[in-house]
Order: structure tokens, then sequence, then C-alpha cells
């Protein structure tokens, strides 16, 4: 074992190194954006981008949407 602590930067190194080996660069990525929280206010924009729809308009939508296949 290791007696002198290392720096936060060393590990974070030495971490994505690890994971860098085992997973490969292109997994690698992906494990790290799962733990992207990301910005802004989903429930907000979502309702800016589609409106206040009630469960009567959702389903006329989808209604709408199979008569045109």
């Amino acid at each position: 074992m290791k007696s002198k602590a290392l720096s936060l930067d060393k590990i974070r190194k030495a971490g994505m190194d690890a994971l860098a080996q085992a997973l490969g660069p292109i997994d690698l990525v992906r494990f790290l954006q799962q733990f992207d929280t990301g910005k802004g206010d989903y429930t907000k924009e979502r309702e800016r981008w589609l409106g206040r729809m009630g469960i009567k308009e959702i389903k006329e939508s989808i209604e709408r949407g199979r008569r045109k296949k």
C-alpha cells in the first residue's frame, strides 16, 4: 500500500486510465455520460415545447397520427 495520499488530479487520472483500459475509449465516454446531470429545468422546457396538453389532447394527437399511417 502507498503511504502518501495522492492528489485529486492524480487520483482522477489514475481512475480514467484504469477505466479506459478496462472499457476502451468509447465505453469510457458512455460510462461518464451517465453522471452528467444536464442543465436547466426540463419540465419547464418541455411545457414550452409541447404546451399544456391534457389527456384528451394527447389521445386525439395519437389517434390523428395513427390515421395518417
